[in-house]
């Protein structure tokens, strides 16, 4: 299969998890509902283009891994921001002003693959060139998170996403994947936007520890 590999990487990054205005922490790993954002942000997709973001979620299976570094794992820092007009769990304004605690990772690298899916309506094509040359400048989360790097990293042909990331430096890391099939160990997250709303969906991933040979998986 052919896949496209991309490099996240950037002196922070921010994955929100489901949360609200007062705290908004982040995920260990860039989630899907980021990842399609950020793809949209270099085809020149509004965000408020539900349809095509949608539509572009559905052309790709995603697999992240967290590349691990010789000296020492990512860290995270908290700042805040004071608040306005706030959402609340109900739906409502806060008419009082709050403090919100954002989360960022430091020293964080992710690789990215992105295999097709049938009847896609983006294809990896696409993808890669946009990536290239970006309609929207793209960042790590939030706007305050810019890359360190271009996002592209190569093309690679491989029997399995796991074959594909053994090729890709430095070849080892915590992956996540959306094929389930890939690893017994599962984790829920909610990252999946419904259609029409605000609210996310719940969905599963594999997590698979890769070691430096994609034959020798502990899972």
């Amino acid at each position: 299969m052919d896949y496209l590999i991309l490099k996240l990487e950037g002196p922070m990054q921010a994955w929100g998890t489901h949360t609200f205005e007062d705290y908004r922490p982040t995920q260990p790993f860039p989630t899907l509902s980021a990842i399609i954002g950020l793809l949209g942000a270099c085809l020149g997709i509004h965000r408020h283009e539900r349809n095509r973001l949608i539509d572009l979620g559905d052309s790709l299976e995603v697999t992240i891994r967290a590349d691990q570094r010789l000296r020492r794992d990512p860290v995270t820092i908290t700042d805040f921001h004071t608040v306005l007009d706030a959402r609340k769990v109900g739906g409502g304004v806060n008419p009082h002003p709050v403090v919100s605690r954002r989360e960022y990772l430091c020293d964080a690298g992710f690789t990215l693959v992105l295999a097709q899916r049938d009847a896609a309506v983006f294809g990896l094509e696409t993808i890669a060139e946009a990536v290239k040359k970006p309609f929207y400048t793209p960042f790590l989360g939030r706007r305050s998170c810019p890359l360190a790097r271009p996002l592209f990293e190569r093309w690679c042909q491989a029997d399995c996403v796991l074959s594909a990331l053994a090729e890709i430096s430095p070849g080892y890391g915590l992956v996540y994947s959306c094929n389930t099939d890939l690893g017994d160990s599962r984790r829920m997250v909610r990252d999946v936007p419904l259609p029409g709303h605000r609210q996310f969906g719940a969905r599963q991933l594999a997590v698979i520890v890769s070691k430096e040979r994609h034959d020798d998986v502990s899972k």
